[in-house]
């Protein structure tokens, strides 16, 4: 009898998991030391192409270090990354207002109420400190060579 190959990841957990150890590190990391974060057990290449497609997102920054890359996360934790996925569904549409209109009109009472004070528009209002309205992180770039 064969063996059934492993079940697949559900979508999205292998990025996950690379960020997790990233953040973990709190330093800039090759594709060498995240397979170590890791564990050992995926290959290098496949956590090489992990890193690479995060990049490509705009999740990851990345510097060279001698013939690889290392790479930082471009978001301080994991409500800058749901904040900056948000930011790019926006950006993808001609129509902002419509957008956003239709965003504000399904929040629920407590969101609204919590929306409205990060815009300013209540008593307790203003952005979180350090908040600017952007997406938590810095923008995405590569660093020169």
């Amino acid at each position: 009898m064969s063996e059934l190959p492993a079940p697949r990841r559900p979508h999205g957990e292998l990025e996950a998991e690379v960020l997790a150890a990233l953040w973990a590190a709190g330093r800039p990391l090759t594709p060498q030391d995240v397979q170590q974060a890791l564990g050992g057990g995926l290959a290098r290449t496949t956590v090489a192409t992990i890193l690479g497609r995060l990049h490509e997102k705009g999740t990851l920054l990345r510097t060279r270090a001698g013939r690889a890359y290392a790479y930082v996360p471009a978001v301080q934790d994991t409500a800058g990354l749901a904040a900056r996925r948000m930011r790019s569904e926006l950006d993808r549409e001609p129509d902002r207002s419509t957008v956003l209109a239709r965003f504000v009109s399904d929040l629920s009472a407590d969101d609204e109420r919590l929306l409205r004070e990060l815009l300013g528009d209540s008593p307790e209002g203003g952005l979180p400190e350090g908040g600017s309205g952007g997406t938590g992180g810095t923008p995405a770039r590569e660093e020169p060579a």
